[in-house]
């Protein structure tokens, strides 16, 4: 009798694609990283063209996407698109980093983002179990952040159709909670004088420094100065904004992937940059973009929100002191929703390596319920160490500069495939090429170009984790022989 042959399925239709694409994007950044955005630019028109830039420079990629996408429409998505453009060397490092930092790293800070809200209801989460000198300290919120990937992972263990279910539940529900808040933030706030001020200079930029004595440094940017903080802060919209990738991962589950791929990307990055444009419009509205640090949510305003939780300061301006833990409860229903997204993907690249010979072997088996169970306890384990060690908020640092390099490597290879293979079919051709494509380089060139100069040791570190990689794929290519 011979043995059942397992393969993955195509049981993923558009609705299922498009909520893997926002849910992924949407994590706990929109809630936060506004703050850090206020004290590097300090002018509410900029902060608005920073996520606009953000929305449309996401976008032109997944249109470019689209057509890699429908040319390719296999498990891996952009390890697979660059390996045919560029070779294997290239593809693994790719897949090296999203491996060690990228996909691990991520799912391991949204896991501790989701711990640290629940910690607002349950504050034993606080505790620590274990200290270690000064540089480490082993929390409940660790656990439980451990246990969430765990458990996420064991569900995405028992087939796709598990995984898209809390998936598609999960998206919908922080959909319509952030449209309430988007909603009501803009209604309270235009019922105020907040939104007007904020705009009186709204194109006056300046660097806010809060020193260690307590007291405020303030420099005003202008020409080469402002493009430099502006190249450098839209890092922080332009993680919020990432793992919209993610869908092309899963492109062997997905029905009639050449046209859904596409259509996928375009709807989920659209329906996010609305979003996050409107979210930062109601906070806006809603608290004064300056403040000083200690005193209440309006006086720390959007620049020194507590902790930089901006979302839950424009809540408390909503709905008073309930606001914070009703911004918890969203931020916990995000953070869980977006990790099913990760993780569901994440195993699915590493399921495309194995079977090329450069990721453990085992990881590109498929299980009974024809997923590959092994490559997501993998990365279960990996992304839990992360969590132990503390350090993958810096992994994910070091990692900005590569993940940027590598969508510009993607994006290239459309200009390489279209010279090397003509002929090739193509479902769906990108959006605007050759200019969308070009200008999304060069745009994305010219941030690389930024953080080399302003941002210089993680820019570094980060290239560092990919030539690690080099020795790396040697010796899965000399076990291969």
């Amino acid at each position: 009798m011979s043995e059942e042959k397992h393969e993955l399925k195509r049981s993923l239709g558009l609705l299922d694609a498009t909520s893997l694409v926002a849910g992924s994007m949407i994590g706990s950044g929109i809630f936060l990283v506004t703050a850090a955005m206020a004290r590097d630019i300090g002018s509410a028109a900029w902060i608005l063209v920073i996520w606009l830039v953000t929305g449309l420079l996401t976008m032109s990629a997944a249109l470019s996407y689209g057509e890699l996408a429908g040319m390719m429409p296999n498990a891996g998505g952009q390890y697979v698109y660059i390996q045919r453009a560029y070779g294997k060397l290239i593809s693994f490092l790719y897949g090296w980093t999203v491996f060690t930092v990228i996909q691990t790293g991520t799912i391991a800070a949204v896991a501790v983002a989701f711990a640290n809200y629940t910690a607002v209801f349950f504050p034993i989460l606080e505790n620590k179990i274990l200290t270690i000198g000064e540089g480490f300290s082993f929390t409940n919120k660790q656990v439980l952040a451990m246990f969430i990937i765990a458990l996420l992972t064991f569900i995405n263990t028992k087939g796709i159709r598990s995984g898209k279910i809390i998936q598609v539940v999960f998206t919908s529900a922080k959909l319509i909670a952030l449209f309430a808040l988007i909603t009501l933030g803009i209604y309270i706030g235009f019922h105020t004088n907040t939104f007007a001020d904020n705009f009186a200079n709204m194109w006056e930029a300046k660097k806010t420094v809060l020193e260690e004595n307590g007291t405020l440094t303030i420099t005003k940017l202008s020409g080469i100065a402002l493009l430099g903080a502006m190249g450098a802060t839209i890092i922080n919209s332009l993680f919020s904004s990432d793992a919209w990738n993610n869908v092309t991962f899963i492109a062997g589950e997905i029905k009639d992937p050449k046209k859904n791929i596409p259509r996928s990307l375009f709807l989920g990055t659209l329906i996010v940059t609305i979003i996050y444009i409107l979210a930062n419009i109601a906070y806006l509205a809603l608290l004064p973009l300056n403040g000083t640090p200690d005193g209440t949510v309006v006086q720390n305003g959007i620049m020194f929100a507590s902790q930089d939780r901006v979302g839950a300061a424009a809540a408390s301006a909503i709905v008073g002191n309930v606001g914070v833990l009703v911004m918890a409860a969203l931020i916990m229903v995000s953070t869980f929703g977006c990790n099913i997204g990760l993780i569901l993907s994440g195993g699915r690249l590493f399921y495309a390596m194995a079977k090329d010979g450069l990721f453990f072997k085992q990881a590109g088996e498929l299980n009974n319920y024809d997923v590959p169970a092994k490559a997501l306890w993998v990365q279960c384990l990996w992304a839990c160490f992360l969590c132990l060690t503390g350090r993958y908020g810096d992994l994910l640092a070091y990692a900005t500069f590569a993940s940027l390099l590598f969508y510009i490597l993607t994006i290239g290879g459309l200009f390489i495939l279209r010279k090397k293979e003509p002929d090739a079919e193509r479902p769906y051709k990108a959006f605007g090429y050759p200019f969308v494509p070009i200008l999304y380089i060069i745009i994305t060139g010219l941030i690389c170009i930024d953080l080399l100069i302003y941002d210089t040791r993680n820019t570094g570190l980060g290239l560092i984790i990919v030539v690690l990689g080099i020795p790396v794929y040697y010796l899965f290519m000399k076990k291969k022989e």
